[in-house]
């Protein structure tokens, strides 16, 4: 049949006229010149309809372009191209939309300008306003936490906030970080995220952990509360000595309530649970750690020689097995002479008390 528009005899597609004329004169994509992005003054995030994100622009810009133009159906297989000068302040984007309608391929294209406008995002204004949804407080039994433990633990809490944030958990953040009793107290905006950093926490420092609520208010019909998880470190660090029950254990480390130890009259490694040591007696300045020189041994018993006076001793040797260094170090500790292992891997098996 003949095409009424260019009157070559052609398949006609519709309304009388073949393809190529159809596609001439007809457009399949329509959307404003103009499109204002909110964006955050403070942290640089972009909002898309009610949603605050972290997005680059391309991929935010590339859902407003979805949500305000309008494509027509018969246009399938369907692609959005974005090119933007984004160093400018008001940004000029080319809009490509590409589809194809009998394997014929249609390109469009469209120039919008992009104008972003400043605002305060959701997460920015809970921010400044000081917001928390939960409390963690750090403390210490019968001490104070030590400048290097606050470090640690700073450094902690901080590190995880961040990859919880890198994950996507915009509504995550430290309000505050104050140092109160000896502790240290983060404030939180996410208690669900709160909750689940001061297990981490527990599982990697040890120490009782506690949990109370209060009730802030209502909101959207419900009660709101805040949440404050306690945890109390043991009373004694990584490398102290304790003595329970007339024996000495060095504390090698800890994991949820339970201290790992090592006895050193024997070098056996035992596991307390917080329950089992919290009573115990910390030996803080009760003990001289000296390296001594070997000068003799024999299957159970070795001979060191106090490098400052010349003195000999004679120790019973934890474990019946040579010790091929020259020298040892030695904890005295009430009268009292223990061997410390050079790596925890010379011990004996671990046991669970």
């Amino acid at each position: 049949m003949l095409c009424v528009e260019c009157g070559r005899e052609k398949d006609i597609f519709r309304d009388g006229v073949c393809l190529e004329c159809y596609l001439k004169h007809h457009n399949f994509s329509y959307g404003p010149a103009f499109i204002d992005i909110p964006i955050c003054t403070h942290c640089g995030a972009l909002k898309y309809k009610n949603t605050w994100m972290n997005d680059p622009l391309e991929i935010v810009l590339r859902r407003w372009i979805k949500h305000f133009f309008s494509i027509e159906r018969e246009l399938k297989n369907v692609s959005i191209e974005v090119e933007c000068d984004i160093e400018k302040e008001e940004i000029p984007c080319e809009i490509t939309i590409i589809g194809s309608i009998d394997d014929i391929e249609v390109r469009e294209k469209h120039n919008v300008s992009v104008k972003l406008k400043r605002t305060v995002c959701d997460v920015c204004s809970r921010r400044f306003g000081g917001y928390h949804e939960a409390i963690l407080q750090l403390r210490a039994y019968h001490r104070r936490l030590s400048d290097i433990e606050k470090e640690d633990l700073k450094a902690f809490v901080e590190e995880m906030v961040y990859n919880m944030q890198e994950k996507g958990n915009r509504k995550l953040f430290i309000t505050d970080i104050g140092e109160e009793h000896g502790g240290l107290d983060f404030y939180l905006s996410d208690k669900q995220s709160a909750h689940a950093i001061i297990k981490k926490m527990q599982e990697h420092f040890g120490g009782e952990l506690k949990t109370s609520s209060k009730n802030i208010g209502v909101r959207d019909g419900r009660r709101v509360y805040r949440m404050t998880y306690l945890l109390r470190l043991f009373p004694f660090k990584k490398g102290d000595f304790i003595n329970l029950n007339g024996t000495l254990y060095m504390v090698l480390s800890f994991s949820k309530n339970q201290v790992h130890t090592i006895e050193l009259s024997r070098w056996e490694k035992y596991s307390f649970t917080s329950k089992d040591v919290i009573d115990s007696t910390l030996n803080e300045g009760r003990y001289t750690i000296k390296e001594m020189i070997v000068v003799n041994q024999i299957e159970d018993e070795i001979q060191v020689m106090d490098p400052d006076n010349y003195e000999i001793f004679e120790i019973k040797k934890p474990i019946k097995r040579p010790i091929k260094t020259d020298t040892v170090s030695i904890v005295i500790s009430d009268d009292r002479m223990y061997i410390l292992p050079r790596n925890i891997e010379e011990t004996a098996s671990s046991r669970n008390r």
